[in-house]
């Protein structure tokens, strides 16, 4: 894969640079990270964020895997789910993300797409290279699938606790869920700051009802606490092999959110994690799913919805509104990861430019993204009303999250021989037996693929065609202009008598020594030259974030003229004007108040010139169309703006 990308429509051209020095982890440092008790702030903080969507889980998980495959509520298999359970999140969690995973962390952040450009060359990629990158970039496009479904599945299924405590609400479950996730999106746009400050202590009283919950049913059936033993997995898939088998892509739900584990590490750091997760997340979840047990052993009839019947009658109704603020949470942090996401995708070109909201002034990664914001709304709200119950909508859910899983390892191994210099023998030894999981719990949902599992994917592909147009449309537009290019010297000595005017033009141009178009058209139609030209040049790092000091690069073209090279981060927020007020010119700094920027709009139509499939080319003109502008996007002032037309066909 190329370094450079290519131009937008507007003639800004940034480029991914991969050849960057190490910098500190994000960017900058994090208070209190270091000490006890700053660690323990963070892990409840990360409650709320980190572990919503596995700690919804219960909810839904153990009835799933017996009853999706209509397996006996028997003591064998009781115990042989609850067995995989507790292996499941040993191996993938404990052991896969929090051991693993988590130290191939990219500068502090984490994510699939961080990981994706952590194995990003620094020249041409091999065939092998792109292959991992592409699979990344559908790793990424999978995400928004799940980011879909979690909402609805979590929500749905807290709600339908309700008909537990009464009948009368059976006819209200659509209503009521629709309800909560129209409000739980239109509030996105506000920011998750304040209501981010009630999502750990909430999640905090959820994850100690969970194990009140399992361990009040496991004091009447201690037996159950043998689930440990890993003996009880293999009587399961004894009893009934191919059912036990199949079960498997439902018990796989009790490990849904492991990514967001990986995803969200740059908000609150590994170690605050890892102390969430072994001190009150494992804990609580391992007591409920045993409690499950526990209780399915003497009372098979509470399959109907074991989480809810391990509670008394009196507290059903105050549990299913407990289990609502939690699906509502688990829901907030898929959403916020989906933006947090798009901001990624946009960053490293694999997106068009897009609105973004940042929704804070104190921390970068709280974004709002109005297109993707709604567009998860109405699959979400379309799911539930399309799937009606929970457990349909289980069908649906879980390819998703498996793959993902699948490709993140995959991409692990090769991190894992490359930057960590692992030696062939050890990387086989770790990576092998968790590529054999992932791939045993991907077999296992792929029969789901007919039974609504196929919506992810069709998503996911519909997506990964669009990142894959856009990225080389962007590079082919950027070939055609580059054709026509002159270097910087050999225009203004062309131009040499043009006349000096007051004040500061801004050219926005990647290519370092060439001429942007926008300064050629205006140095022939108007015969002018700015006493200061600045050539700015945008580059998205694969770092996360870029210390404002290592951002600014400046060379001395002649006089009066430079070429300014400003790098941000993947998930920085591209502020052109704030960036160049840290720029010092010979001893002085820009006034701002006196900078006129030009920037080219580059109308792109799809041609008979070699290049992509004819169709590609169409949709790479219609997303080409659909981008935000320039101007909003590097947060130029509006009424500085200078546009400067041109055709360019593809």
């Amino acid at each position: 894969m190329s370094d450079e990308l290519a131009t937008s429509e507007q003639g800004d051209i940034a480029e991914v640079s991969a050849d960057s020095p190490p910098a500190p982890e994000n960017g900058h440092a994090r208070p209190g990270r270091s000490s006890a008790f700053g660690a323990g702030a963070l892990a409840i903080g990360a409650l709320g964020v980190v572990f919503g969507d596995i700690g919804t889980s219960p909810l839904y998980a153990f009835r799933e895997a017996l009853e999706h495959q209509h397996l006996d509520v028997s003591r064998t298999n009781a115990m042989g789910v609850a067995s995989l359970a507790f292996w499941a999140l040993v191996v993938i969690i404990s052991v896969k993300y929090i051991a693993l995973v988590m130290k191939a962390d990219n500068h502090g952040e984490g994510g699939i797409l961080a990981l994706t450009a952590l194995i990003m060359p620094k020249s041409k990629a091999g065939r092998a290279t792109e292959v991992l990158i592409m699979l990344g970039v559908f790793g990424t496009a999978l995400l928004y699938g799940d980011g879909l479904i979690t909402p609805a599945i979590s929500v749905l299924s807290a709600v339908e606790g309700l008909k537990i405590s009464s009948s009368a609400f059976e006819p209200y479950v659509i209503p009521i869920t629709c309800v909560i996730l129209v409000a739980l999106f239109a509030l996105q746009r506000r920011g998750t700051g304040a209501i981010g400050k009630v999502f750990g202590p909430v999640m905090v009283v959820w994850f100690g009802v969970l194990g009140v919950l399992g361990l009040s049913q496991i004091v009447q059936e201690p037996g159950v606490l043998g689930a440990v033993n890993p003996v009880h997995i293999v009587d399961f898939f004894a009893a009934e092999p191919l059912k036990a088998f199949l079960a498997l892509g439902s018990i796989f739900l009790v490990v849904t959110g492991g990514e967001a584990l990986y995803a969200d590490m740059g908000h609150f750091g590994r170690r605050p994690i890892a102390i969430g997760w072994f001190a009150i997340v494992l804990p609580g979840l391992l007591l409920n799913y045993f409690g499950q047990a526990a209780l399915l052993t003497r009372n098979a009839d509470a399959i109907e919805n074991p989480f809810y019947r391990m509670a008394p009658e009196w507290a059903v109704t105050p549990l299913a509104v407990l289990a609502m603020l939690a699906s509502v949470i688990a829901s907030q942090a898929l959403i916020s990861g989906a933006f947090s996401l798009t901001v990624q995708a946009v960053q490293l070109d694999y997106l068009p430019r897009l609105a973004i909201r940042h929704t804070s002034s104190d921390h970068h990664g709280q974004v709002y993204v109005p297109l993707v914001n709604w567009a998860l709304m109405v699959g979400s709200v379309g799911l539930v009303l399309a799937f009606r119950t929970s457990s349909d909508l289980a069908g649906a859910y879980g390819i998703a999250v498996t793959s993902v899983m699948l490709i993140t390892t995959i991409l692990i191994s090769v991190i894992a021989r490359r930057n960590w210099n692992w030696s062939r023998a050890k990387t086989a030894i770790v990576m092998v037996p968790l590529i054999a999981v992932d791939a045993g719990f991907l077999s296992a949902n792929v029969p789901k693929i007919p039974h609504g599992g196929w919506f992810p994917l069709a998503i996911a592909a519909v997506l990964l065609v669009q990142m894959a147009t856009w990225r080389t449309g962007r590079q082919l537009v950027a070939a055609r202009i580059r054709r026509g290019e002159r270097s910087i010297s050999e225009v203004l000595d062309e131009f040499s008598e043009a006349t000096r005017v007051d004040g500061t033009a801004v050219f926005l141009f990647k290519d370092p020594g060439a001429a942007p178009p926008a300064l050629i058209n205006n140095l022939l139609h108007n015969k002018v030259l700015h006493t200061t030209t600045l050539i700015v040049s945008i580059v998205t790092d694969v770092l996360p974030r870029i210390r404002v000091e290592e951002s600014v690069e400046v060379i001395r073209v002649q006089s009066g003229v430079y070429q300014v090279r400003l790098r941000f981060g993947f998930m920085d927020e591209v502020d052109v004007p704030a960036a160049l007020a840290e720029v010092e010119l010979e001893g002085r700094r820009i006034d701002l108040d006196e900078v006129t920027y030009f920037i080219g709009n580059e109308s792109v139509i799809a041609g008979k010139v070699p290049g992509m499939h004819p169709a590609r080319e169409r949709l790479f003109v219609v997303l080409n169309r659909g981008a935000e502008s320039a101007s909003r996007f590097f947060n130029l002032p509006p009424d500085r703006v200078f546009e400067i037309g041109s055709h360019v066909e593809i």
